[in-house]
């Protein structure tokens, strides 16, 4: 059974139709990642998966069961969700936010146990974020505060993580800081993740199953060597590119054409077809 699943579901705002008619699958104990152009539906779609957004048609099952039918809290122990730019109140520590992910635990007959003390400890040094756990979350670097954001999803103990473009404004040694978070925490406990991201070159690096997102619907699925072609970029992002090997990883490496500067002399000039043969 897939951990989550879209029916014959069709989403939007007023009359404004985003997806349409869609059947999807997303595997279990994998790293799935949305791509797509601005505007195509990755963010809308991953909304009515954290049953932040309601379907004009069709449904969204949780391990087999619609989410529609499952209480607020039920969904909750079973998938979490991280939004893009979250916020918080001012002020508020870095363990007083993980310790919200314990919300969907706590009840009029039971509060504040030790194994919600033993999940917010773990989930603080899972993320590294121990010797900060009093510092206030706004006074945190990005990077260290997306980790005390996950932190808060990790101490929710989902088997569903949910992220909308979780390397937003960080940059490049951050991105990469999150995303190795994320890859090690579904290869350490099988955690199925399912990511919006917009550097391409990045997801194609981090995905198993990668879901490129166009015309109200799925262009297409699955790895991203198998996917992620000149075809597909033209199509999905309507951008002319080559089509390398990433060095170190052997995943896809997109480079676009345009304008750029050009370091070679006139005659050593080389297409970007020619220098991708030392790829």
């Amino acid at each position: 059974m897939d951990a989550l699943a879209a029916q014959a579901l069709s989403l939007g705002y007023g009359d404004s139709a985003i997806i349409d008619n869609l059947d999807l699958q997303i595997p279990r104990g994998q790293i799935s990642v949305l791509i797509g152009s601005n505007g195509c539906g990755k963010s809308t779609l991953l909304r009515s998966f954290a049953r932040l957004l309601k379907p004009a048609q069709g449904s969204v099952l949780l391990n087999g069961r619609s989410i529609a039918q499952m209480s607020t809290k039920e969904v909750a122990k079973q998938m979490a969700v991280l939004p893009q730019g979250p916020t918080l109140p001012e002020g508020l520590t870095v363990l007083q936010l993980v310790r919200l992910g314990r919300y969907p635990y706590q009840t009029l007959f039971q509060q504040w146990s030790e194994e919600d003390e033993r999940k917010v400890m773990q989930a603080l040094r899972v993320t590294d974020l121990e010797e900060f756990k009093e510092r206030p979350v706004d006074s945190l670097s990005g990077g260290q505060r997306q980790r005390a954001w996950i932190a808060m999803t990790l101490a929710q103990d989902t088997e569903v993580l949910l992220l909308d473009e979780p390397t937003t404004y960080l940059d490049m040694a951050h991105q990469v800081e999150i995303l190795d978070l994320l890859f090690e925490l579904n290869q350490r406990e099988q955690r199925t993740i399912v990511m919006v991201l917009h550097d391409l070159n990045l997801a194609c690096r981090y995905a198993h199953h990668m879901i490129a997102v166009h015309n109200k619907g799925v262009h297409s699925q699955g790895l991203p060597e198998e996917i992620v072609t000149k075809t597909m970029i033209r199509e999905v992002f309507g951008m002319e590119c080559e089509i390398g090997t990433d060095l170190l990883f052997g995943t896809p490496v997109c480079i676009p054409h345009g304008k750029g500067r050009v370091i070679a002399s006139a005659p050593e000039k080389k297409s970007s077809r020619e220098l991708l043969k030392a790829f």
